[in-house]
């Protein structure tokens, strides 16, 4: 009984630490949108230099979502934190937090960014619902990997949202984007 509580109770420190964590509001991001913006224009930039489908679909896209650097850690119970840009027709359209929560064997953190294409603008309309956008329910996402990147083509390009997730540093098996939401900004 006493190692079942000796368990639980660093389970519950950090469940708790990572609530906080993903829960805390992000007011900060007003004192460096300019900052926020070069970052994400940066990142993009690196994305379609790495995988052409990314500009292709850029080019498509009804709006493109850029989160240049997100934070994810984790023992048992993980979270992710981060700030992006919203980008229509070249021009900044809003700022957006991304946060999630997962459970499950995991243990390490690190840094990655990710891109969502909005290839339309029923999609669109759902990233800006009252509540957020919550990946894996509401419009289909597909999540693009270098494989399944080079295998697409302008024909088969048919879904709501495609993600491309890059920039991967750290010590964490994968990443997965099921389960996060994303907040629009208030400014």
């Amino acid at each position: 009984m006493k190692q079942h509580r000796l368990f639980t109770a660093p389970v519950t420190v950090i469940a708790v630490l990572l609530a906080i964590f993903i829960a805390a509001p992000a007011p900060v991001l007003a004192q460096n949108e300019a900052g926020l913006e070069a970052s994400s224009r940066a990142a993009l930039s690196t994305l379609k230099a790495s995988t052409p489908l990314a500009g292709t679909l850029e080019q498509r896209a009804y709006a493109v979502l850029v989160f240049p650097d997100v934070t994810k850690a984790g023992f048992l119970i993980g979270g992710e934190y981060g700030n992006g840009t919203l980008f229509r027709g070249g021009k900044i359209a809003g700022y957006y937090n991304t946060a999630g929560v997962s459970y499950g064997l995991q243990a390490g953190a690190q840094t990655f960014g990710y891109a969502m294409f909005f290839m339309n603008e029923r999609a669109f309309q759902a990233l800006n619902a009252a509540e957020g956008f919550q990946i894996g329910a509401g419009p289909s996402v597909v999540v693009m990997d270098e494989g399944k990147a080079k295998s697409v083509t302008t024909a088969t390009l048919t879904s709501d949202v495609y993600a491309f997730v890059f920039g991967q540093q750290g010590l964490m098996a994968g990443v997965g984007l099921e389960g996060t939401k994303i907040t629009k900004l208030k400014r």
